[in-house]
């Protein structure tokens, strides 16, 4: 098996594991965040793990297995960057949401929703991953789905009206994909309280399992462990009742 370094680029932290390690390390970003930052910090963060290729999550379009364009989230210089000359090792490369949509999938048809600082989503019909840029698309009020379910739609939105939100977007998406199951991953979840039974948590952790899949020769349709699915929870606004313009509640 190839020992793999996967590096999972977020818009607060690059987190990484190796194959064999059981505890992620971490490197700081955010929106002045440089690909340049990434290789000087790397060797510090990474002392004492061995690997022999690399798998990045990158956090926008990648066509190729290059950046197709810049962060939104990040510093600038990502489209023109020479990932494995920097680090002297092959490379992988693929949407973040991508790669944690593989490390998530078990058969069928799955769409991925990754709730961050922005939104993450992919889709993965029978095997075959298809990177989307869904969140980008237009969704109410003039604002885009990663505008309302991003970091800055639950500041300013609060958690209760937020959750709202999310649970219309699943629906329409599962109709839109007309897909088996919907996993949700991202550091927002943990704000989440229900959702349909069609819908399972996933975890970021996922993100470290399709990074290592990427090297895999055979990593179709693998099981992969699905967090409960928490019962329905009272006392929440029905789906379509959410304005982007209503004031910030500040309800848990």
């Amino acid at each position: 098996m190839t020992k793999v370094l996967v590096i999972d680029i977020g818009g607060r932290n690059v987190k990484l594991l190796a194959t064999g390690e059981t505890q992620p390390r971490k490197i700081p970003s955010g929106p002045a965040f440089t690909p340049q930052d990434l290789v000087a910090r790397l060797p510090e963060v990474v002392a004492g793990w061995s690997f022999e290729a690399i798998s990045i999550g990158y956090p926008g379009p990648v066509s190729g297995g290059k950046p197709a364009a810049e962060p939104r989230n990040l510093g600038s210089g990502w489209l023109e960057f020479d990932f494995a000359q920097a680090f002297g090792s092959p490379v992988k490369l693929v949407n973040d949401a991508a790669m944690q949509a593989w490390g998530c999938y078990a058969g069928g048809r799955m769409f991925f929703l990754g709730l961050g600082t922005g939104v993450g989503t992919s889709l993965i019909v029978d095997g075959l991953l298809h990177p989307l840029e869904a969140s980008h698309l237009p969704y109410k009020k003039g604002l885009t789905y990663e505008e309302i379910l991003g970091d800055a739609g639950l500041a300013r939105l609060g958690k209760k009206r937020w959750r709202a939100e999310v649970r219309c977007v699943v629906n329409l998406f599962r109709e839109a994909f007309q897909v088996d199951y919907l996993v949700i991953g991202g550091g927002n979840r943990k704000h989440l309280k229900s959702f349909p039974p069609f819908v399972r948590l996933g975890d970021n952790s996922f993100a470290f399992l399709g990074g290592f899949r990427l090297w895999e020769k055979a990593g179709y349709g693998l099981e992969s462990p699905a967090a409960p699915i928490p019962a329905s929870v009272a006392g929440e606004p029905p789906c379509g009742t959410l304005s982007p313009e209503d004031p910030a509640s500040s309800s848990a």
